[in-house]
């Protein structure tokens, strides 16, 4: 592998970036390192979302994609380690234990979420995309009415006309070594992009080593004046040891080490995944057009846990498509928006015993098969939006979608009275909802939302003890209210986004742990999701050549449990489990003769409970980050960047990641955190030509 990043590097002598000042010359180096070229775009129509692109993307490492996410107001995501992350939008999503759900995530607005809502976010790499797309809440009717929300990731494409290769070399603290390679071109027909991407790192921690390896294909032909037609392929393959969480008494002492089972079974996992999508999109007029994919997708995991060998396989296939238009209503032009998403996938997993201890300290070794399953996952989405102007300033967005999620699991180890096969059709489900957006001015405007959604149970929620489908398990439920506002002031200078809302879920579900390898759900109450969401950013142009940014936002989760009685004990009125209830993230961006950059962020995390009962709460945390770079064009094909970079300037200890409600067994202490990297360094080379 190392071989092939040399040959990169010299194919960088053949890389391209072009001039930052004319629109149509722009290419994804200038992006990255100084611009925010695209507009940014809102697949939403009125429907609010935050989008963060390159101006955020700028502030982190280019291994960094969870920072960047966490800059939201509102969204959060753990990092116990590169492979292992859980995003959680307003408290949606904090009780899961491991892994990403009660959300929709898409690729190019290809669903990639699985059959039971889990998605992996860390299976993209952040120098791939142009941006970020998150929408807060079940208001996203178009794209799947999750409680938690949706996430849309944009690849990046060819910035105007224009034929160009850029190469990115990082390397860094822990034996860090990236490199991104990328063609870009564009002639007014075919759109072509191509990415090669390579990562690894020996990691913080013992027993961390990754290492992933990725390419990207996105096309597009325009085959007629009404018609396009595009293509994806996304491959990444990535190895991943696991260190696991750490108690309180292992965390503190030393904070690198790895969880003695998982270090000595050297627990790891290897997944291999392709996203494959063909899309035709078709304008017959002015006022309809659509666009129709197809999709499929597949993984191959492998992960050796100390209790375990997990090999899984799961093939998804699907399509979607979504009509738009518009229509003269009381001599007012209307527009809308139909269509319907079917995702299908087969998962099958086979468990294996794991015999280290046996292994004379070579790790895992797999021993009797003891779990052979399949399960069929089906899910169907329809959903159509009204958008009606009723004044020049006022305009109601209507919202209707349907759910219908059907499981069919297939125990095939066991046979007779033992077989645990069953089948679990979920009721089919309608949330509607109500956007409403005001303008006091071209700049000024204020917005509301009504909104129901809801949430399937994971695969470990559907299950009993025995392993059987548990038919009495529901899908949470919940509805939105949210109030905000967004300003653009003092000549665009200043903008400040702020948002109330209240979001109350019924039909909690909870994960229990039955034994150190074993979670089962259960329906246990009713929550509440109050909170606050501030965004100001500013800027300052101090000379022609001298521009300050300084930002700062703001999150207050007030979520606390109405109703939640488990056990026996009755927590209702304790803080949600698994959120801090404040968190800041500010910085300033600092850019000089548009050449030079210097960009430093804050971030603050308050405390969160560790269990129902809030008697255990991690610590609160400050991390500083700070990154400088400077890009020279040296004459009309060449240009070079240099970047350097800084993590946890104070080199704090923290938790990064937590569990909750985690239970020690064997007399084994509890293990409820994940240690935080300690100070480390990055330093970046960036190339780019044009043909």
């Amino acid at each position: 592998m190392r071989a092939l990043l040399l040959i990169f590097l010299f194919c960088t002598y053949f890389l391209q970036a072009q001039n930052p000042i004319k629109q149509d010359s722009i290419t994804q180096l200038d992006e990255v390192v100084l611009l925010d070229a695209l507009k940014i775009q809102n697949a939403t129509g009125i429907v609010p979302s935050d989008v963060i692109s390159a101006k955020v993307f700028q502030n982190y490492s280019p291994i960094e994609m969870v920072s960047a996410v966490n800059q939201i107001p509102g969204v959060y995501v753990l990092s116990g380690a590169l492979n292992t992350n859980r995003i959680t939008i307003r408290g949606i999503g904090a009780r899961t234990l491991f892994g990403t759900d009660k959300l929709r995530l898409y690729y190019d607005e290809i669903p990639v979420t699985n059959g039971t809502g889990s998605s992996t976010i860390e299976q993209y790499d952040l120098e791939n995309l142009s941006q970020i797309e998150v929408i807060k809440g079940p208001k996203a009717t178009t794209f799947g009415s999750n409680l938690g929300g949706a996430i849309i990731l944009t690849p990046k494409k060819a910035l105007g006309r224009s034929t160009n290769f850029s190469n990115n070399f990082t390397i860094g603290s822990f034996g860090l070594l990236k490199n991104n390679l990328s063609f870009n071109h564009y002639d007014g027909k075919l759109r072509l992009g191509l990415q090669y991407g390579h990562m690894e790192t020996d990691g913080y921690r013992q027993n961390s080593n990754f290492e992933r390896d990725g390419i990207l294909l996105n096309t597009s032909y325009q085959i007629s004046s009404k018609g396009k037609i595009s293509f994806l392929l996304n491959h990444i393959d990535f190895t991943a040891q696991i260190p696991s969480s750490l108690g309180a008494t292992a965390f503190a002492e030393d904070p690198q080490q790895a969880t003695f089972t998982w270090r000595a079974s050297q627990g790891f996992e290897a997944n291999n995944s392709t996203l494959v999508g063909i899309s035709y999109h078709y304008k017959p007029s002015e006022k309809l057009e659509n666009t129709t994919s197809f999709f499929y997708n597949y993984l191959d995991k492998d992960e050796a846990r100390p209790f375990g060998i997990l090999e899984e396989i799961t093939n998804g296939f699907g399509f979607r498509t979504r009509f738009s238009g518009d229509f003269m209503l009381c001599n007012t032009s209307a527009s809308y928006t139909f269509g319907g998403e079917l995702y299908k996938d087969e998962y099958d997993w086979d468990e294996f015993r794991n015999l280290y201890e046996e292994n004379n300290g070579n790790g895992s070794l797999k021993g009797d098969q003891f779990a052979r399953n399949k399960e069929f996952r089906r899910q169907f989405n329809a959903f159509g939006t009204l958008l009606l102007p009723l004044m020049d300033t006022f305009s109601a967005q209507f919202g209707l979608s349907l759910n219908k999620t059907v499981f069919n699991f297939q125990d095939q180890f066991n046979s007779g009275t033992n077989n645990r096969s069953a089948d679990r059709d979920f009721k089919t489900i309608l949330l509607p909802s109500l956007n409403l957006n005001y303008h006091f001015s071209e700049n000024q405007s204020l917005y509301a939302n009504i909104s129901r959604g809801f949430s399937n149970p994971n695969l470990e929620e559907t299950l009993t003890p025995d392993g059987v489908i548990n038919p009495e398990i529901s899908q949470e439920t919940g509805t939105n209210y949210e109030l905000g506002t967004n300003l653009y002031l003092n000549d665009k200078k200043l903008h400040i986004n702020a948002v109330v809302y209240q979001m109350n879920i019924n039909n909690l579900l909870v994960a229990e742990r039955v034994n150190e390898d074993q979670f089962i759900g259960k329906n246990a109450g009713k929550t509440k999701h109050q909170g606050l969401e501030l965004a100001l950013n500013y800027t300052l142009d101090i000379s022609s050549s001298f521009q300050l940014n300084p930002f700062i936002n703001y999150t207050l989760s007030n979520h606390k449990f109405v109703e939640f009685i488990d056990e026996d004990e009755d927590f209702s009125g304790n803080q949600l489990t698994g959120v801090p209830k404040h968190r800041i993230t500010s910085g300033l961006q600092l850019r000089i003769f548009n050449n030079f950059y210097w960009n430093t962020t804050h971030q603050y995390v308050g405390a969160i409970p560790l269990t129902d009962a809030n008697t255990l709460f991690s610590d609160s945390f400050n991390i500083y980050n700070t990154r400088l770079g400077y890009q020279k064009k040296i004459n009309d094909s060449f240009t070079i960047g240099i970047d350097l970079g800084v993590n946890n300037l104070f080199n704090i200890v923290y938790a990064q990641s937590v569990l909750i409600n985690t239970q020690g067994f064997g007399g084994r202490e509890p293990r409820y955190f994940y240690p935080g990297n300690e100070r480390n360094y990055y330093g970046s080379l960036r190339l780019g030509y044009q043909l």
